[in-house]
């Protein structure tokens, strides 16, 4: 007869092999999909290593050249990264923070092959970047249809973490939508997140569903330790389609902009609003003459539902909105003094959008912005584009612009907006200094600026 310390030993075996054969098996897939993802190496010049901690912005001109002899030898720095291919004639999909100030960008393929990369555009709302390497008949991946992934749902990530070329790792998917915003505060992406072991060197790589399709592109990790706790986020394939298909037309993604601040709506709002529950985005304040305020809505209004999504927390409406292209006329569902309302409001392209955002920037070395009628005023200008960033190593660099310059000549010409700056810089010479006015906290200051 059994005992009953046998029988429960059986018991627990049988089951242990019941739940082993109930996980999936990823060879296949892995064997699969590995030959289509790159390891991705961005080196970059490093000359801003200086023994000062002084801004070059903020030095005399009579003094930037004793400076400039000072600085330490340029140094490289290095970050490594992942990617894949999307196109058999060599399209790589990537992050942003791996490849967004490289000078020069290596790929390896899984067959140990090696090509210099060059960059297509950038996105850093996003942390997307398109590359493109010079060889055809190339193996790619498969993307998968953006809402058909579920939370719980098994998840593969294939990359190089911490340079260990080609791992493989797995997980579920343990939330979607997630918000994560910027260091700016933008808030365009909502995120996959998973427990899957995601480290340094992952950035950049391909999040595969159990049929082998890229649901996502690896590219935040939340940490202690600078290594995997659990808690990885993925850029969905909605958006990375959106954003490759921009990147690829025109170097530059553009998006749908509604002229909003927004916030959540707790209990104790909701029922003071008229709520059956806390839902939607709640209008704090709105852009005047934006889309929003053209359209009629106003702030206090809720909204509840855009271009037939519903907008239950306030962080889905600029997702929403992000994916839109200026001049669509969409539907808006709101609950204005507790009595719903539909709207229909058209989209607006997003201030800023309209600047050369190339690879790098533009041939300064920049990316500008429009100035509304409330920003010039409180600057006391006519007009003017903004510095919204300066990239390393730039002619703007080596002027010493700095982000929140506003730019109003170049040349013998004034800019009053972008596309004055825009216009103006196709007729830039090379190896010649050209005359520069901008101000800075109500200075005005003159330099000029070489392309070199």
């Amino acid at each position: 007869m059994m005992t009953r310390a046998l029988f429960a030993f059986v018991c627990l075996f049988v089951g242990a092999l019941t739940a082993h054969a109930q996980l999936p098996d990823f060879t296949q897939l892995i064997e699969e999909n590995s030959g289509a993802v790159v390891k991705i190496t961005a080196n970059e010049s490093n000359a801003s290593r200086r023994r000062e901690a002084i801004p070059q912005g903020q030095i005399p001109d009579a003094l930037r050249d004793l400076f400039n002899q000072r600085r330490s030898p340029e140094r490289k720095a290095r970050s490594m990264g992942s990617g894949f291919i999307i196109s058999t004639d060599g399209y790589i999909l990537t992050n942003n923070h791996v490849v967004g100030s490289a000078k020069q960008i290596t790929v390896r393929l899984n067959d140990r092959r090696e090509y210099e990369a060059e960059i297509i555009g950038l996105d850093p709302r996003s942390d997307l970047a398109l590359l493109k390497i010079d060889e055809d008949d190339l193996p790619v991946v498969h993307f998968g249809h953006p809402d058909n992934l579920k939370v719980g749902e098994w998840v593969v990530a294939i990359g190089s973490p911490f340079g260990l070329d080609y791992s493989a790792s797995t997980g579920i998917v343990s939330a979607i939508g997630r918000s994560i915003p910027t260091a700016r505060g933008e808030d365009y992406v909502p995120f996959i997140q998973t427990d899957v072991a995601i480290n340094p060197g992952n950035s950049g790589g391909p999040l595969f569903n159990l049929a082998g399709e890229v649901v996502g592109i690896n590219s935040q990790i939340y940490t202690r330790s600078g290594g995997s706790i659990g808690l990885s986020f993925a850029i969905p394939v909605s958006v990375a389609l959106e954003v490759v298909s921009q990147l690829k037309e025109k170097g530059r993604v553009d998006r749908g902009w509604l002229g909003v601040y927004i916030q959540d709506v707790d209990k104790s709002l909701a029922q003071s609003l008229g709520l059956e529950k806390p839902q939607g985005a709640l209008l704090a304040q709105l852009e005047p003459d934006g889309p929003a305020d053209k359209a009629g809505l106003k702030a206090g209004d809720v909204v509840i539902s855009f271009h037939d999504q519903a907008v239950i927390d306030a962080s889905d409406l600029p997702h929403i909105v992000g994916l839109l292209s200026a001049g669509e006329e969409v539907d808006v569902t709101l609950v204005r003094r507790g009595k719903e309302r539909a709207l229909s409001v058209e989209i607006g392209a997003r201030p800023g959008d309209s600047s050369v955002a190339t690879a790098g920037g533009d041939i300064l070395g920049l990316e500008v912005a429009e100035l509304n009628d409330e920003a010039l005023e409180k600057r006391r200008l006519q007009g003017g584009v903004v510095v919204v960033k300066v990239y390393p190593n730039s002619a703007a660099s080596e002027a010493g612009l700095q982000v929140g310059d506003t730019l109003v000549q170049l040349g013998y010409q004034t800019l009053n907006a972008v596309g004055d700056y825009e216009a103006i810089l196709k007729q830039l010479p090379t190896n010649t200094p050209v005359a520069l006015r901008f101000f800075r906290r109500g200075r005005s200051i003159f330099r000029t600026i070489e392309i070199k």
